[in-house]
């Protein structure tokens, strides 16, 4: 899939691209109809033989949409101009819809997308200030009115605490009993204990604890590399790319794929609460793990479009 979407066109990209939110909305739109909940969060859809989660759907289409803007309004020589408010409401829309689900973790990600987004287009540094004080303002309040959410940040600290372990802080508590009992190596590859019953969600939020456990300290930082030199390797091809379009989209991406990281990997060690999101390429899941290929693909092709890089490949193949 990544091989086919790395020839499409530009052109046929911004296709797409136009109308990535409409199709996001609906998407969303669509769950709250006639969606299924999943441990507490309504953000899927059952086909029957498939369940589908939309929203990582709609952080790529999003993320296309967000950078045909950008590029338009850059071709315009107005980047500068009003572009919290050019691509803000729809983010944010789509944070209400996903929030109505009680997905935090997922809105949490557009989130940080949508900041990654407005630093690259040279948003004022002032305005982003504000922009980042309104949205933290806003996370207290949907915590602060929820008790669930309110005892997962509670058992940060002490997940081990005597009134907490048995309850929010089951999972981080063995996250960390599955990692410090790795070691350097790890136990083997499948002789994770915390996974058998122990875990929750071991194999999607909590698979960085079960690679902790099973190969240690060498395979969590392995981890750590090759997600850090893909997400490096991301933001250089954007910087590298001189369609503005391109820039954009591939610095989304980044973005999100750095940010979910963060996330899910934070989670596991015990220093943010438990919200939810999968690890980037790593955690079982049919949606996520096909959306990302997709980005890959695009990102792929940004690069083949480079004639510097397209001639190391020809160069490189040829010696073979």
């Amino acid at each position: 899939m990544a091989w086919v979407l790395s020839r499409l066109s530009l052109r046929q990209w911004k296709v797409l691209a136009r109308f990535g939110v409409l199709i996001s909305v609906v998407l969303l739109l669509i769950v709250q109809v006639i969606g299924k909940s999943v441990n507490g969060n309504h953000n899927w859809i059952s086909l029957g033989f498939v369940d589908i989660q939309p929203s990582e759907v709609a952080k790529f289409l999003m993320i296309l949409w967000a950078g045909f803007m950008l590029a338009k309004r850059e071709k315009a020589g107005a980047i500068h101009s009003n572009v919290l408010v050019l691509i803000g409401p729809a983010f944010v829309l789509c944070m209400i819809l996903i929030m109505a689900g009680r997905d935090l973790g997922t809105a949490s990600v557009f989130a940080f997308i949508l900041a990654g987004l407005l630093w690259v287009s040279g948003l004022r540094l002032g305005v982003f200030g504000i922009g980042l004080a309104a949205g933290a303002a806003a996370l207290a309040v949907l915590i602060l009115t929820n008790p669930y959410r309110m005892e997962r940040f509670a058992v940060i600290l002490n997940p081990f605490a005597e009134d907490q372990y048995k309850f929010s802080g089951w999972q981080p508590a063995h996250s960390l009993l599955g990692l410090a009992s790795g070691g350097l190596f790890g136990v083997g590859l499948g002789a994770s204990r915390q996974k058998w019953g122990n875990l929750a969600e071991a194999h999607t939020d909590f698979i960085f604890a079960v690679i902790g456990e099973e190969l240690g300290l060498v395979g969590t930082l392995a981890v750590l590399i090759l997600i850090g030199t893909l997400v490096y390797s991301i933001f250089r091809i954007a910087l590298r790319a001189k369609d503005p379009f391109s820039r954009y989209v591939c610095a989304g991406v980044g973005c999100w794929i750095g940010v979910q990281a963060i996330l899910n990997i934070g989670t596991a060690i015990s220093v943010l609460p438990v919200v939810g999101v999968t690890l980037p390429l790593v955690s079982y899941g049919g949606s996520a793990l096909l959306t990302t290929i997709c980005a890959l693909g695009f990102v792929a092709g940004v690069a083949l479009r480079d004639n510097e890089v397209s001639s190391a490949l020809v160069r490189r193949f040829a010696k073979k």
